[in-house]
């Protein structure tokens, strides 16, 4: 591992069963959460993006046309028993029952007066997808009508230039001011699928489809399957999300198998994203370069990571030594996802929050988790933030070493196994002593959350600073979280 950064950088047949649609409508909502406000009025519309048998995608836009709220929460009920919510992006979306509950979209809790909210989903259905008819904001319901069109509709087909689907929308105002409906037809076909049913064959002829110097953001959906390929989103094509339609993120796997004794440590990435504004949901990023036929220290990065406002939702990374590598450019947000490797693999010198994500150290004899190159006027690095860490042996992992002097690293309310090494769980990294360096813990739990000499813990005064809002925040207030 020593020296490492010395290494040179040289650089699902598908049959469709019923069409999608889409509602929306106007409801009533009542004051947010924890605050005193007037009531305010929102309207919904739910759209049906993709569907496939047993499968499909719902975008939710949540408009705010009344005054401002901090805070909202969204449900609806399934006209279909057998309706799922399996993945969601950009909220915290819930269900029991037919019941969905949606909570405080990533993208922004609080909604200002004329303010949209969005996020989405992949949903399961059994023999039928009906649409929703009502939405409930803040505790207030309205009903409303939906109508879908099949494929075979005579309705007016627009074409899109966009490398998703392509759709046919049209629109009917009801006689009520506060009920809109809206259907859209949408085609089943994924942009991508290995297996030619798609738009596209590889991601990265996808990816090359979009247009450059894009403002708007384009979504390739990809069928479950393994793409092994390396996947390059230039700087000149900002706003891409790339969204796994399968089940569970370990269904679509993007994966290589560079190595840095090949490539160097930079180069060695399965997945390179150089421009801002990249969303990836419910897929994984892998780079299964196995380091132990190459010798000890060789690395292998399964995604090099340039994005500024970057968003990883529901999102794998699995590597050996040095899986994720966040540059100096990026200020990116890792929610809901799990993150594996060996030795180093959360690694660089951006900005990167990991909200609620898993973390795990696979080698039996352990190893740092972070290697962090934080710059001297940076006051933000890595933070850690309401995570699970685990490992394969306990008293093994250590939290992280410096790669740089003034590496900032901060481990915050997560839950810490006994994998950790209590004792020391920091060190020091090639003449870059971790007691220099900016390390600290603050309110963790856990067996591995043990509090001594070797352990600084972060003030409470202090910790007010160090808030995921306050990492990401940058100069133009991004907020992916609400």
């Amino acid at each position: 591992m020593f020296g490492k950064r010395s290494t040179p950088c040289v650089r699902r047949g598908r049959t469709v069963i019923a069409a999608a649609g889409t509602i929306a409508l106007a409801c009533l909502g009542v004051a947010g959460a924890g605050s005193a406000q007037a009531a305010t009025s929102f309207s919904v519309k739910y759209t049906v993006t993709s569907q496939w048998s047993g499968g499909f995608i719902a975008n939710v836009d949540v408009t705010n046309t009344g005054s401002a709220v901090s805070s909202w929460t969204l449900s609806w009920t399934f006209p279909d028993s057998a309706q799922k919510v399996v993945s969601g992006w950009n909220a915290t979306l819930s269900q029991s029952g037919t019941q969905v509950t949606v909570t405080n979209a990533a993208y922004n809790g609080a909604v200002a007066a004329g303010g949209t909210v969005s996020f989405g989903f992949n949903g399961a259905f059994g023999s039928a997808n009906p649409v929703p008819t009502s939405f409930t904001v803040n505790g207030t319901t309205t009903g409303g009508t939906t109508t879908t069109t099949t494929p075979s509709s005579t309705t007016k087909t627009t074409t899109s230039t966009s490398t998703t689907p392509s759709s046919t929308t049209k629109t009917t105002t009801s006689t009520s001011t506060t009920t809109t409906t809206t259907t859209t037809t949408s085609s089943s076909k994924p942009t991508v699928a290995s297996d030619g049913s798609g738009s596209y064959v590889t991601i990265q002829a996808a990816v090359d489809a979009v247009p450059s110097n894009n403002s708007s953001r384009r979504v390739i959906t990809i069928k479950p399957g393994t793409y092994r390929e390396i996947v390059t989103v230039p700087s000149n094509k900002p706003y891409i999300t790339l969204q796994g339609l399968g089940s569970s993120p370990s269904q679509v796997v993007i994966i290589d198998n560079h190595g840095a004794n090949n490539y160097g440590t930079f180069n060695s990435a399965t997945v390179f994203v150089n421009a801002h504004d990249f969303t990836a949901t419910n897929l994984t990023f892998a780079n299964d370069f196995d380091e132990t036929n190459a010798g000890s220290g060789t690395q292998a990065v399964a995604v090099n990571d340039n994005a500024d406002r970057g968003i990883f939702d529901n999102v794998r990374f699995i590597a050996d030594q040095d899986t994720l590598l966040v540059n100096a450019s990026a200020r990116s947000y890792f929610v809901n996802s799990y993150l594996e490797g060996t030795v180093d693999f959360i690694f660089g010198d951006g900005i990167a929050v990991f909200n609620n994500c898993s973390i795990y150290e696979k080698r039996s004899s352990g190893g740092p988790l972070t290697a962090a190159r934080t710059p001297s006027s940076h006051t933000y690095g890595f933070l850690i933030y309401k995570s699970t860490i685990t490992g394969a042996v306990n008293g093994t992992t250590q939290l992280g070493r410096p790669w740089g002097q003034d590496a900032q690293v901060l481990f915050r309310e997560s839950s810490l196994s006994a994998a950790i090494a209590t004792s020391q769980p920091w060190i020091d990294m090639s003449g870059n002593t971790w007691q220099n360096a900016r390390f600290h813990e603050y309110k963790n739990t856990g067996a591995g959350a043990t509090v001594n000499s070797n352990r600084p813990q972060l003030s409470d005064s202090a910790a007010a600073n160090y808030t995921p809002q306050k990492y990401l925040a940058g100069s133009d207030g991004w907020n992916p979280i609400g």
